[in-house]
């Protein structure tokens, strides 16, 4: 796992997230900065990073999930017990009434 701080300029303390949150919520956005960490108390309270960079992680997260999920299902499906496409249809197709 990389890092939390990769340079120094990345740490921001508390204070001055309260006292300078337009530069920094600029410089995120811009793409000045790709990230900061929020230290509280001489350790890490927060990471800081850009909308862009959040939704691609949650993304990454989620695909990851799904495939979770299916490794499991595939590693546990009983062949004996899967129904036919045309079994499929015949309990939930459509009756041609939509």
């Amino acid at each position: 796992m990389r890092a939390l701080l990769e340079r120094s300029e990345q740490a921001v303390s508390v204070t001055e997230v309260s006292r300078s949150a337009k530069t920094i919520f600029d410089r995120l956005s811009s793409g000045r900065q790709d990230k900061y960490v929020v230290m509280r108390n001489n350790a890490p309270a927060a990471v800081m990073v850009p909308v862009g960079v959040y939704e691609a992680l949650m993304d990454e997260l989620d695909d990851l999930r799904v495939e979770m999920t299916a490794r499991d299902r595939l590693a546990s499906f009983d062949r004996s017990k899967a129904v036919s496409h045309e079994e499929m249809l015949k309990r939930f197709g459509d009756d041609g009434d939509a």
